[in-house]
């Protein structure tokens, strides 16, 4: 029996003893020394983060826009490098999709079958109809945006009905697209106070959390809060801390270390969490 995207994400959190997800974000103008900047760069250097990192990590999460950003040949690295990452992972695509339903559709076998990703990052304002082409096969996840780590986020997520912000009726509205096990929200680490009151509202649903790191955001908040103190499979994303922890030829141990001690540090906070 084919196990829901919950599931699959909470086995993968087990079984690699992780709430870490890598966040593979390549700049090309910010690669390290002796690389070429370019696509095929890019896919050197996507190549031995993977490799390096693997062993600390539940995840990782491909950001669309620096691939996309290169045309046609960036295309091909993302090909290339979605291609790269361990199957008993949960593979991100942090595409933020979000249209009309038959556009939607599109978009979701576009990444979802053709390319080899368990979930993607999407924008729910158009509502539930452009929501469920991405929830239709439970295998496969979507990560909706609820409160991001930007710091302009509450100029449009805090504007308040008569009873709650946005942001807190998205999490209400995403709860009860979960009918297949498949809903996730993306809930940002550099507002602790707007997690724990997400997670209030969702106690349940699998959280994916950026802003650890380069964004200065509560690690351990997001690993006792988003993780319900290890009880529910959330996601702390760590990105640019992680891949540009070293700028020469040893770039790939660098990452490493930085991930073997995020990975360390988001345990620790959750065991400690639990005394």
């Amino acid at each position: 029996m084919t196990m829901n995207f919950t599931d699959r994400l909470r086995h993968a959190v087990h079984q690699r003893q992780s709430h870490l997800c890598v966040g593979l974000d390549p700049e090309s103008d910010k690669l390290p020394r002796g690389l070429d900047r370019s696509p095929e760069g890019i896919v050197q250097f996507c190549r031995d983060l993977v490799i390096s990192t693997a062993e600390y990590a539940a995840a990782f999460k491909i950001n669309f826009a620096f691939f996309e950003a290169l045309g046609h040949a960036g295309w091909r690295a993302l090909e290339q490098v979605a291609a790269l990452l361990p199957e008993n992972v949960i593979r991100i695509a942090d595409a933020k999709r979000g249209d009309i339903g038959n556009s939607a559709k599109h978009y979701a076998r576009a990444i979802l079958h053709e390319l080899p990703f368990d979930c993607l990052t999407v924008n729910p304002y158009l509502g539930e109809d452009a929501a469920t082409p991405f929830l239709e096969n439970p295998a496969k996840g979507a990560f909706f945006l609820c409160h991001t780590s930007n710091s302009s986020a509450r100029e449009i997520q805090h504007f308040p009905d008569r009873t709650q912000p946005l942001y807190l009726h998205v999490a209400a509205r995403v709860a009860e697209w979960n009918a297949n096990k498949n809903c996730g929200l993306v809930v940002g680490a550099t507002h602790a106070e707007e997690l724990k009151q997400v997670r209030t509202v969702c106690p349940e649903l699998p959280f994916l959390i950026p802003g650890v790191g380069a964004q200065g955001g509560d690690l351990q908040t997001s690993a006792v809060v988003g993780t319900s103190g290890g009880a529910v499979p959330a996601l702390i994303n760590v990105s640019r801390a992680i891949i540009f922890a070293g700028d020469d030829k040893n770039f790939a141990t660098a990452a490493a270390n930085a991930a073997r001690k995020f990975q360390s540090d988001i345990q620790l906070a959750i065991h400690e969490s639990a005394r």
